[in-house]
This record gives structure tokens, C-alpha cells and sequence, in this order.
């Protein structure tokens, strides 16, 4: 389910006055229409929970009006920038990221830290944002997929991925890049493919694109070592 779906799900509001169905549903109809306004009822307090709150690198924004209650203002190191966002407790990072600052390179693959899709930085580290409150971060430097460009130039990973069809449908690619990433910026990491693709088993491909994904990283450390081919 995409965020388009978790966002506006087709489900209209219920008013007896104008209602022109039937009386007596078929078991059907009435099944999917449970089901929908169950899915639509658990997403919107996810979506709703974080806010925007400014920059504090912007002199113009507004970021001295206290968050409303019940939230509480972090601020996030994004990408180089600081940000500032309203958020509860319970929002997790990959929502605050996605939903409060519009960066949505980062994917909700399985929503239980399973699949890597969510990879991203922090601190350098690469973690699943889909298992990490968004309150634990305060002050952080966390890095996303769309920070890896630098000066309009990709990142070698990223062109590397592209040179070797390292992908397919694309879904899990953000989340493959970040461990990449993080594993060539880690020198306690062999650099066997052996070792790699240990390294790199929390990220799924289900296109199953491994092999491709592999020479990518081979490919990338070899440009970062200075070595062109």
C-alpha cells in the first residue's frame, strides 16, 4: 500500500440522509467497505501526528510558536540542514521524513524492519527508519537517499547502480544505496563479495537483482579508491 492509498483512501464519509444504497448490502459490499474505512481509520493518525515546524537556518520562518499539545519539537540535521519538526511520541522517523518533510526517496517497504526499503544514515550509521521513533533523534545527522547528489553530482554508488542495472523495479534501490553507503564507509567490513553480500543481507530485492547490486558496490569502492575502472 502506497502513501497515496494511506493518504486519501476511498472511502466517503457515511450521511444517512443522502444515502442511496440499499438497505440490506450484500456481504460483500459490506466486507470491503468494513475493510477500507478499518485501513483508513488506522493510517490517518500516522499522517497526522507531525508538522513542520521551520528551519532554523531561515531567519523568515516562524519557529519561536511553541508546538501544540501533545507534540514536541525536534530538531533534525537533514542532509546537512537543520530542520525543525512538531511530532508525538509515537511517530517514527520514516513518517516524520516522509510526511513532515516531504523527502520520500526513503520507502515504507514492510513497516517492520524487515525488508532494508526504509534504510537511511544517522550519525553515519545505517538503520531502518520504520523502527526508530522520530523523538529518539533530536539533534541528529541523518542522511537520505536524496542527500547523496552532491553539487549536482551523483554519488558513486548511485552512478554505479546505474551502470550496472543494479535494480529492476526500483522499490527497494534508496534503501540497497544507504547499506552500500554505509558499508563502504566501514573499513571492519571485508571487501570479498562474499563479505558484501553478508553485509548487505537486511536489504531485499525481490526483483532479485543481488548480483547486480554486488558488482555495483565493487564498482563504487573502486572509483572512491581512486581506481577508474
Amino acid at each position: 500500500m502506497d502513501d497515496n492509498e494511506r493518504a486519501t483512501p476511498g472511502v466517503d464519509h457515511f450521511d444517512p440522509r443522502r444515502d442511496t444504497q440499499p438497505r440490506s448490502p450484500a456481504r460483500r459490499r459490506f466486507l470491503q467497505s468494513a475493510g477500507a474505512s478499518g485501513l483508513a481509520m488506522a493510517a490517518a493518525p500516522a499522517l497526522s501526528q507531525v508538522s513542520y515546524a521551520g528551519s532554523p537556518d531561515q531567519p523568515q520562518t516562524q519557529t519561536d510558536v511553541p508546538p501544540a499539545e501533545g507534540r514536541q519539537r525536534i530538531t533534525l540535521i537533514v542532509n546537512g540542514r537543520r530542520q525543525q519538526l512538531d511530532v508525538t511520541p509515537n511517530v517514527i522517523l520514516l513518517d516524520a521524513l516522509r510526511h513532515g518533510l516531504g523527502l520520500t526517496g526513503t520507502k515504507k517497504g514492510c513497516d517492520h524492519g524487515q525488508c532494508g526499503a526504509c534504510t537511511l544514515l544517522v550519525n553515519g550509521t545505517a538503520i531502518n527508519a520504520c523502527l526508530s521513533l522520530a523523538v529518539t533523534h533530536d539533534g541528529d545527522a541523518i542522511t537520505t537517499v536524496e542527500g547523496l547528489e552532491q553539487n549536482g553530482q551523483p554519488h558513486p554508488i548511485q552512478q554505479a547502480f546505474l551502470e550496472h542495472d543494479a535494480y529492476q523495479c526500483g522499490y527497494c534501490t534508496a534503501g540497497q544505496m544507504m547499506s552500500a553507503v554505509a558499508i563502504l564507509n566501514d573499513d571492519a567490513i571485508g571487501t570479498s563479495d562474499a563479505e558484501v553480500r553478508e553485509a548487505m543481507s537486511g536489504n531485499i530485492c525481490r526483483c532479485g537483482a543481488y548480483k547486480n547490486i554486488v558488482a555495483a558496490i565493487q564498482s563504487a569502492r573502486g572509483k572512491l579508491a581512486g581506481d577508474p575502472a
